[in-house]
């Protein structure tokens, strides 16, 4: 097994405010991550959960660091993984406002690339995840719809 490490960037016509909001709130969180509502009170040592739409835990954490506008990092665990991990991952959205612009990088770390298929592969997963969570994201803030809402 090999350590992996994800990163993605994105520029959003939005403020550190409202994209501080939409990563942080279960009610932001529901309408561009494909249904999951994410709880946690974001301070260092609190509890992150992601649940599904029936209140069915998908990711667990907690919170490392934590600069309100600036940088939220967590470790991400799910039950289903079916890796024999010493380590969580770990998530970190890094903000950087750029005039009337923010880029959001999103890394994440610990990744393990395994035997396993495709669709049980860790970074494979997350190599096609935050990229579509991330776009839909984007089009939320910058739209008010997501992705599946907007017609082409």
């Amino acid at each position: 097994m090999t350590d992996r490490t994800f990163v993605y960037a994105t520029y959003i016509a939005t403020t550190p405010e409202k994209l501080w909001r939409a990563l942080t709130s279960g009610e932001f969180t529901s309408k561009y991550f494909f249904g999951r509502r994410v709880e946690s009170d974001w301070t260092e040592g609190a509890e992150v959960i992601y649940y599904r739409e029936q209140d069915e835990v998908d990711i667990q954490g907690v919170v490392l660091e934590s600069k309100r506008y600036e940088l939220l990092k967590f470790t991400w665990k799910s039950p289903d993984d079916p890796t024999d991990r010493t380590e969580p991952t770990i998530v970190t959205f890094e903000i950087k406002q750029m005039d009337d612009t923010v880029k959001l990088t999103v890394i994440h770390e610990n990744l393990l690339e395994t035997d396993y298929s495709d669709d049980r592969n860790t970074f494979m997963g997350v190599n096609n995840g935050w990229p579509a969570i991330m776009s839909n994201l984007k089009s939320l803030l910058e739209t008010d719809m997501t992705l599946s809402a907007i017609r082409v």
